[in-house]
């Protein structure tokens, strides 16, 4: 027998595709915030969803939080703090506006061992690469990594990328999201250090033209530039 799905079930599916792990409480937030109680009418949709066979679910975690039906990633796997914590980010972007083009685990270079930034999204007429640090690095291997993104700027590649406006490509700002600042820097490609989306806004979101310090290059970057406004 066909299964007959509502937008909202197929939205939800998607979402948690996309982001491969999402508690509860931000699928009700999310997609019930319509109804007088969210919790409940979330629960009763994600239960149905699961015993079609539709998304995966681990209670090892309080809320539950719900994976992709082909999910490989262990129930137990601290990999699912990892995209919660991206999902925490994309939600604090909401609060200012809805980010577009959103890809969790960007792989832009197409191969392995080049850059793999936790989310790529156009924020607020931006792109951005973010990185999100759970856990505390040395200096070196965080400059190792951004070293990685300046490799990239030197291909040229990202200027062909799918997202990229002809004529007008732009190298996408970088954002550390970091409880802690790094001794790291780049003359070519901008970086910035916060602990959350919510500094970024206080620092960038009002006249982000006179706060942006202009990148220290002579070459072409295609336009590094930060509109936040």
């Amino acid at each position: 027998m066909a299964v007959r799905l509502s937008g909202r079930d197929k939205e939800i599916i998607e979402f948690i595709n996309k982001f491969r792990a999402v508690d509860r409480d931000s699928l009700a937030e999310l997609f019930f915030s319509d109804l007088k109680t969210p919790v409940h009418g979330c629960n009763s949709v994600m239960v149905r969803l699961y015993r079609l066979g539709l998304v995966e679910r681990t209670q090892q975690y309080s809320p539950t939080v719900y994976l992709p039906a082909d999910a490989k990633i262990k129930k137990n796997s601290q990999k699912i703090l990892h995209f919660l914590s991206i999902l925490d980010v994309y939600k604090q972007m909401l609060t200012y506006s809805k980010p577009k083009l959103v890809v969790v685990e960007d792989k832009p270079t197409g191969r392995k061992g080049g850059i793999e930034p936790d989310l790529f999204c156009i924020f607020k007429g931006s792109p951005f690469w973010i990185e999100i640090q759970r856990n505390q690095y040395s200096d070196q291997k965080m400059q190792a990594k951004i070293n990685l993104y300046e490799e990239f700027f030197f291909s040229d590649e990202w200027k062909s990328l799918h997202w990229q406006r002809e004529g007008k490509a732009v190298f996408p700002t970088v954002i550390v999201i970091t409880p802690v600042r790094y001794n790291v820097s780049s003359n070519y490609i901008k970086v910035i250090q916060v602990a959350d989306i919510h500094e970024l806004m206080q620092k960038y979101g009002g006249s982000a033209k006179t706060q942006q310090p202009a990148p220290k290059t002579t070459s072409n970057n295609g336009g590094i530039r930060i509109n936040l406004t």
